[in-house]
Formats: structure tokens, C-alpha cells, sequence
């Protein structure tokens, strides 16, 4: 081997550790925390003027207008001209599960096979990615890790954005389950085979979905009718997205957080943009008394009234996409969410490019903010209506007594592009919001202070 061969060996076997967050965790909340003189944004009620917040062992125990009325020792944070909200949420990506794209051992998002039910996307997290701390310090505080990659490629797990490992992360292991739905008209490109050879694919990919889905129904019926039958991982991975009469969930455990997930039908996070995709998707759930959340969702005003009957909830992937026709109006992507707001269909929006941009989620609301999308809808979607779609509203999304003291104090609105995260809590751990885009700001100021180019102290 020449030295340059082995030269290039060793870049691309150190580079996972190149790209790993050396910040210490946060450690849990010992005292009570009193946020006072802000504008609390609930989200669940009106805002609160010259209001209060008060969390205790990580949960929030007081929100109110006025001075907060402390009964013990609390540490007290003045945030007078400051806002309160919720910690944001995105609702799909890969964050923890991809750092460097050209090193296949960082890339986890994507497993062997076609279906493979029984991955749980929370497993594959790496508690130290480096695109972490740059997310939250957006006020990014929680995710849904999606795998993709078969048709049937795992289940979402819901995570905070901090935590040593990613047990101490997750939220939610098993939100649902991620269904890539096949296309379902032939595609007019050069490349793509014959029209017929195309239709013959995608009945043969229908037929297979029904087959899979098919045999986990009759397991179901087999393992109630026979409990000593042969155990089989992928279809017991699907368990929580059936009704408890169709596939009997395993007895409750005294644990909190198992039982209410246990509690709750899953949704099965359908990938689909196009109308005749969407209307498939949604009948097909509704056949089969399963509910479904869709994912992508450019043409679901097409399918407004069939999404408005079954109650399905649409994650739009970004508004900074192209139209997605040449007749398309060119602001098309950017009054989507408006245009579902005002037909009363439940949403909530992913940014449109990868993990490393996952942190322009709330520019992009701003985008649609500035295209007709009232504020509060705006503020609820980031937060309360991701929390609702993921099935984790009863923990975070919202600042209530009872629920996580996960929130972020800014010192304007998340959806301006000016506005500055200057405090973040989880679970009422004090979060770092130093990254390394602030570390190389801090870096370069130091420079021009040695060249006498800005003054000590700026």
C-alpha cells in the first residue's frame, strides 16, 4: 500500500469521529425553576402577558399570569421582555440516524430488506451527533427519527434533542409505523421502462403490501388461537398498529409510559405526494380499520374531502420545493399549509431538506406565515399539532401543568428570521446551546479583536 492509499484509509476511518459532539449532557433539574415577567405562549390557551412558568423534577407544576408564588427554594429567571414556548418539534427526519453522507458506517437510517416492521428508528440514534446541538439551538427540541428506504422500512420513534444515550432520549420508541406507498400512475421520462411494464410493477408492489399485511392478520388470529405458536418479530412489531380486538396487545406493564402506549392504535406514516398515491393510501387504511398520517402530502387539497372524512393528518415535507407541476402556481408549496388550515385538515410541516437542515424548520413556517398561514396556526403546528399527529400531545407541545418542562425562552417570534433562542430547558434540564457554528463565531471574533478590528468585549 503507497502512502497516499493509506493516507486516504485513515481520513475515511477517523472520519465518524470527526463528527461527533464532545458537549457534556445536561444534567437533571435539582431545584425548582421560575420563569417570570415573560409572555407565556401556551399554545393550548391565549398568551399570557407578564406571566410566569414554574417546573419542578422536569415537569411544569404552575403557568399563570402575574409574580410567580413560590412555596420553596426556586431559582428565579427575570425574562421580562422575553417569550415562552414550547420546545418545537419536526416531525420527520433523519437526525442521529446520518452524519457524513460519504461513510457508510454513520448512515443508519436504512435497513436490509423490504419489510422490516419490527426496526425501531430510536435504537439507530446516536446521542452525539453533531447536527444535534445546531438543530436545538433553533429551539428545535424534539424529533421523529423516520427510517426509510424498503416499503415497509420501521417504525418513527419521538426524541428529545439531548440525553447520554438513546434510551435517555426517547420519548416515544414506537410512534408508528413508515409505509412507502407505491406510485401509481406510469412516469413519462425517458429512462422509465414501458407504460405496461410500469402498471404491471405497481400491482405487483399493491399486491405484495396485501399479502404482508395479509399474513400479519392471520398470525394475529393464530397466536390468540394458539399462544404457544412460534413467535414472529416483524408481525408482533406491528401489533400497536391495530385495534386491540383485531391484534390483543400483551398485558400492561406497572410502567406509565408502556401502558399508554399500549393504550393507543398507532398510525402508519404513509409516504404519498401524489393525489391518485393519497386517495389510494387512505382507502386502503380505511378498509382495513387502520389509521394513517400522510407524509409528503403535495396534492392533498386534491383529496381534501376524503382526508376531512377519515380525519387523516397530513405532514407537508418542506415548502421550499419547486411546484410540482408546470401549470403549478409558483407559490404553490408556500400556501399549502394555509390552504389546509382553512379546509380543517390537521397538519403540520418537515423541512424540506436533509438532517443538516433540519434547523430552518421555523424559517420555513415563517415562509408560510408570510403567505396567508395565520401566526397562532403557525405556533400550534411547530408544537402542539406535531405533538398531536406523533401521539406524544399528553408529554410535550404544549406549557400546562402536568406536562414535560420542555420550552425554549426567545426574545421574539420562532418564525422570524431575526428572533434569537437565548434559553432552552428538556424535561427541566438546563440545555448548552453552543454548536459549532458558535464556537467558529467566538473563534473568528477573537481574530479581529487581536487585529484591533472590532473592540475587547464584542
Amino acid at each position: 500500500m503507497n502512502i497516499r492509499s493509506a493516507t486516504l484509509l485513515l481520513s475515511f476511518s477517523f472520519a465518524p469521529a470527526f463528527a461527533q459532539d464532545l458537549a457534556i449532557k445536561a444534567p437533571p433539574q435539582e431545584r425548582a425553576i421560575a420563569i417570570t415577567n415573560a409572555t407565556i405562549h401556551p399554545i393550548s390557551g391565549p398568551a399570557i402577558e407578564n406571566g410566569h412558568i414554574i417546573f419542578s423534577g422536569g415537569i411544569i407544576t404552575n403557568v399563570g399570569p402575574g409574580p410567580a408564588i413560590l412555596s420553596g427554594e426556586a431559582d428565579v429567571i427575570d425574562a421580562a421582555g422575553k417569550h415562552v414556548w414550547p420546545g418545537l418539534i419536526t416531525p420527520v427526519s433523519q437526525l442521529g440516524l446520518t452524519e457524513v453522507d460519504s461513510v457508510r458506517a454513520t448512515l443508519d437510517y436504512n435497513e436490509v430488506g423490504e419489510f422490516t416492521p419490527e426496526v425501531r428508528a430510536a435504537v439507530a440514534v446516536n446521542p452525539d451527533s453533531t447536527l444535534l446541538p445546531v438543530t436545538r439551538s433553533a429551539g428545535i427540541l424534539a424529533f421523529a427519527a423516520f427510517p426509510t428506504g424498503g416499503r415497509i422500512p420501521g417504525r418513527v420513534s419521538v426524541m428529545n434533542m439531548d440525553g447520554w444515550t438513546w434510551e435517555s432520549m426517547t420519548i416515544a420508541d414506537d410512534a408508528g409505523l413508515v409505509l412507502s406507498w407505491p406510485r401509481m400512475h406510469p412516469s413519462q421520462d425517458w429512462w422509465q421502462s414501458r407504460e405496461g411494464d410500469q402498471e404491471k410493477r405497481t400491482r405487483e408492489q399493491l399486491d405484495e403490501i396485501d399479502r404482508f399485511f395479509d399474513a400479519a392478520e392471520a398470525y394475529f388470529i393464530a397466536r390468540a388461537a394458539d399462544p404457544a405458536r412460534p413467535t414472529d418479530l416483524r408481525f408482533e412489531a406491528m401489533r400497536s398498529i391495530y385495534a386491540a380486538e383485531v391484534a390483543p396487545r400483551a398485558k400492561a406493564s406497572s410502567e406509565k409510559d408502556t401502558t399508554e402506549r399500549d393504550a393507543r392504535q398507532r398510525p402508519i406514516f404513509i409516504l404519498a405526494n401524489d393525489a391518485d398515491q393519497i386517495s389510494a393510501a387512505v382507502n386502503w387504511c380505511a378498509r382495513r380499520s387502520l389509521r394513517c398520517v400522510i407524509v409528503g402530502g403535495r396534492d392533498a387539497m386534491l383529496c381534501r374531502d376524503l382526508l376531512l372524512q377519515h380525519d387523516v393528518p397530513v405532514i407537508i415535507t418542506g415548502v421550499h420545493e419547486f411546484p410540482k407541476r408546470s401549470d403549478s402556481n409558483f407559490d404553490g408549496t408556500f400556501t399549502l399549509p394555509a390552504q389546509l388550515e382553512k379546509a380543517g385538515i390537521r397538519w403540520t410541516l418537515a423541512p424540506s431538506a436533509g438532517p443538516d437542515q433540519q434547523r430552518n424548520l421555523a424559517l420555513e413556517m415563517g415562509r408560510a406565515v408570510a403567505y396567508g398561514l395565520d401566526r397562532d396556526d403557525a405556533h400550534r403546528a411547530l408544537t402542539l399539532g406535531a405533538a398531536a399527529i406523533l401521539g406524544v400531545d399528553n408529554r410535550i407541545g404544549s406549557l400546562e401543568p402536568g406536562k414535560s418542562a420542555t420550552l425554549i425562552i426567545t426574545d421574539g417570534d420562532p418564525v422570524e428570521t431575526l428572533t434569537r433562542v437565548e434559553r432552552a430547558f428538556i424535561d427541566g434540564r438546563s440545555i448548552d446551546l453552543a454548536n459549532k457554528q458558535t464556537d467558529l463565531a467566538n473563534k473568528y471574533r477573537e481574530k479581529y479583536r487581536q487585529m484591533g478590528l472590532i473592540p475587547a468585549g464584542k
